[in-house]
């Protein structure tokens, strides 16, 4: 009896140290969390169909520019590749405005102008800090990051939440060969 009470009792200590560890999640990625949650609608969005050129630090899609940390692999393949350029975030821009205000004389004075897009119009802006949420990564078709976007012209920054998806991905793929293979599935700010 004593050694079936040393074993339970055993069993019942040693429970705590052989129990997976969850980290504790910050209060940003709680609300990245509920945001995919909330606000995620999957949509297949277009790479660039005209000409990138990326030296250096710089990618330029027709005659918009992008700066970005040379050494920063993430963001330099995924302008490389063509899946987030200016064009795209102008048009986002837009669209988001469009579906979030409710005042509806500016919905119409955008409709008045020759140009509507002028007004979001994005140019000269750098990527930085573009990282995996590998908390939210749980299919190997799928991953999820986030970037900071600084308009260098109005000196602001935005978050930029998006997600690839590659359907071609296997286990051990590496993260450049995934991008590489991708395409742009969800887009917003956070």
């Amino acid at each position: 009896m004593k050694f079936i009470f040393t074993i339970g009792l055993s069993l019942l200590l040693s429970a705590n140290f052989f129990a997976q560890k969850n980290e504790k999640l910050s209060t940003k990625d709680a609300a990245i969390i509920e945001h995919f949650k909330t606000d995620y609608k999957k949509k297949n969005y277009k790479k660039f169909d005209g000409k990138i050129l990326v030296k250096e630090n710089l990618a330029q899609f027709d005659n918009k520019t992008v700066y970005f940390e040379k050494a920063d692999k993430i963001t330099t393949t995924i302008l490389r590749e063509g899946l987030i350029y200016p064009q795209l975030l102008t048009d986002f821009q837009m669209q988001k405005f469009l579906n979030e205000t409710t005042d509806k004389t500016q919905k119409r004075f955008l409709k008045l102008q020759k140009d509507p897009k002028a007004s979001f119009d994005v140019n000269n802006i750098k990527f930085s800090n573009t990282s995996e949420l590998t908390f939210l990564t749980s299919n190997i078709k799928t991953k999820r990051f986030k970037t900071s976007v600084k308009d260098i012209r109005l000196n602001t920054t935005s978050t930029y939440l998006f997600e690839l998806m590659n359907d071609k991905a296997i286990k051990n793929i590496s993260l450049e060969e995934f991008i590489k293979g991708a395409k742009l599935t969800y887009i917003d700010t956070e």
